[in-house]
């Protein structure tokens, strides 16, 4: 196999975000040339130096899986760091905008009394994803070397914003239905804005997240 065949193949074993993926490829390209250059230059002729190179790069079925772990933690990390971010920055948006528009606070008295519990566990369900971002965030960077497991984190990673949001998406819509919004409030330009900046975190998170689990089945496969 030449070199310009095993980077094909190595490349349509691989899987993960485009540009770290080509990034590993080229290094891997990269490798094997200097391989067969230097080959070359002892004196072998091109096709026997790449030939030659390859056998000494490893067939790609042993070499795809090492590869494939740093794209998966790649994955993981991304959708850490965007957990980490996103869920604090969204408890503090709403809470901002609750304090700019309160509503009527006579109005208090009439809601039910889980409104508390709910607003209270919609905050804790962020923050407490948030922290858990942030602690997969160092396991599959600065820790991954004493925690490993790369795979089941990232996919811990997805399972969990596959529990978050529709649990936060409900209990969102519980506070809404009972709070006592003012005429219009879904047009006010700050809410507009935190309404939009909310879903596009949501979005996001779950875009990474069906990422993030589609890689770990394919590794576990």
């Amino acid at each position: 196999m030449l070199i310009d065949d095993y980077v094909a193949d190595l490349s349509r074993a691989l899987a993960g975000p485009a540009g770290p993926k080509r990034d590993l490829v080229v290094e891997a390209r990269d490798s094997l040339t200097d391989t067969a250059d230097a080959l070359e230059a002892q004196g072998l002729d091109r096709e026997a130096a790449e030939r030659a190179a390859v056998e000494e790069f490893g067939v790609v079925a042993e070499i795809a899986p090492g590869y494939q772990e740093e794209l998966t933690a790649v994955s993981g990390r991304r959708l850490a760091a965007l957990l980490f971010l996103t869920l604090p920055m969204s408890v503090l948006i709403w809470s901002a905008i609750w304090h700019l528009f309160p509503g009527d606070h006579n109005a208090w008295s009439a809601r039910p009394a889980w409104y508390a519990t709910a607003t209270t566990l919609l905050d804790a369900v962020q923050v407490v994803t948030g922290l858990y971002g942030g602690l997969a965030l160092f396991a599959l960077g600065r820790g991954a070397r004493r925690f490993g497991r790369t795979a089941l984190i990232t996919r811990s990673l997805g399972l969990t914003v596959m529990v978050a949001l529709p649990l936060c998406g409900t209990l969102s819509l519980l506070v809404t239905a009972v709070s006592d919004l003012p005429p219009g409030f879904d047009q006010l330009a700050p809410v507009a804005v935190a309404e939009l900046v909310t879903s596009a975190f949501w979005v996001l998170q779950l875009y990474c997240a069906v990422r993030c689990l589609a890689l770990t089945r394919r590794a576990r496969a």
